[in-house]
């Protein structure tokens, strides 16, 4: 398993907040998913208020 580091942002009421997360996965496509997944349950968000900005191997 890789692991990446995750950077976006994410609506929040009328603001967007960032965030950055660290996810173990198989391969970039696999990561990203999981960081929709993890970010919308959380905050409640479907996808598209949800940005991505980049996407690194730590």
């Amino acid at each position: 398993m890789k692991t990446f580091q995750v950077k976006g942002t994410f609506k929040a009421g009328i603001a967007w907040e960032k965030f950055t997360k660290v996810i173990e996965s198989q391969n970039e496509k696999n990561a990203l998913e999981k960081v929709y997944s993890l970010i919308g349950s959380q905050h409640a968000l479907k996808r598209n208020l949800i940005k991505i900005d980049s996407i690194t191997e730590a």
